[in-house]
């Protein structure tokens, strides 16, 4: 299997389906807002975006299996396994908030092969695949060389249903500030992601994340270089549903500030 060519051939229908979503945000009405939970919100945009990457992947790699957020399509494969969420940032969307992407990655059975990050709003397609580096819009990408927490700008993302660890999470953050260039919430765990990647950002944490959200970024971020591990360091970032996502020299440093309220 060509990674390469997948890759590509995935790129445009991110932008595709981003050429969608940023034409219906022109006209977009807050009253078809739907949710799904407790400021869980969905629209016809995500399903319908989602509807149009689902059949542009299906003419890639026609026996692959989808995970999907809004579940317009359930099938699972035996070796392959797309990835998608079809708008990351569906809040800020909603709202106005020009932060929001589209996500997809491919798995071949338990490991992420490939990846594509479209920021929409910014024209800016951050992507990877096995064995070779990252690149935005074409040119290679590389995680900072910022040493400290302390020189380092963060990224993170507040827990918006699950409330139960929430002033451990607080905590943390207010222990952070206190110690590091600054925090940022943009509201895409995506976007997060892809701008580590690329050094914008040092590092990125966040807890109660589903697959559909990291998966992509987590490629991203390693094939330039990074780290991506759990809150305890561990591996199994999609099964723990939390992500320390870093340039690969802070790592160790972050996750001892993450331990001393997340055990």
């Amino acid at each position: 299997m060509q990674l390469k060519n997948i890759t590509e051939q995935v790129i445009e229908v991110s932008k595709q389906a981003g050429d969608f979503i940023r034409q219906e945000r022109k006209t977009f009405d807050a009253d078809k807002i739907e949710y799904k939970g407790l400021n869980d919100l969905v629209s016809y945009v995500d399903k319908t975006a989602e509807k149009l990457i689902v059949e542009g992947l299906r003419k890639i790699l026609p026996e692959a299996g989808f995970i999907t957020e809004e579940k317009t399509t359930t099938t699972i494969g035996e070796r392959y396994n797309w990835i998608i969420d079809p708008l990351d940032g569906t809040t800020n969307f909603i709202h106005g908030i020009p932060s929001f992407s589209v996500s997809i990655a491919l798995k071949e059975y338990d490991e992420l092969v490939a990846g594509v990050v479209y920021e929409v709003n910014l024209d800016e397609c951050f992507y990877a695949w096995k064995d070779a580096p990252a690149y935005l819009n074409g040119i290679e990408i590389r995680v900072s060389n910022n040493q400290t927490v302390a020189n380092s700008l963060l990224a993170t993302g507040f827990p918006y249903y699950d409330f139960g660890k929430q002033d451990a999470y607080i905590a943390l953050f207010a222990d952070l500030m206190k110690n590091c260039h600054g925090l940022r919430r943009l509201g895409s765990a995506a976007v997060d992601l892809v701008y580590t990647a690329c050094g914008r950002f040092d590092a990125f944490y966040e807890y109660n994340l589903n697959s559909w959200d990291v998966a992509a970024g987590i490629v991203i971020v390693r094939q330039a270089g990074g780290e991506v591990v759990t809150f305890s360091g561990g591996n199994d970032v999609l099964e723990a549903r939390e992500v320390v996502a870093t340039n690969g020299k802070i790592t160790g440093e972050l996750v001892q500030y993450i331990q001393k309220y997340f055990k």
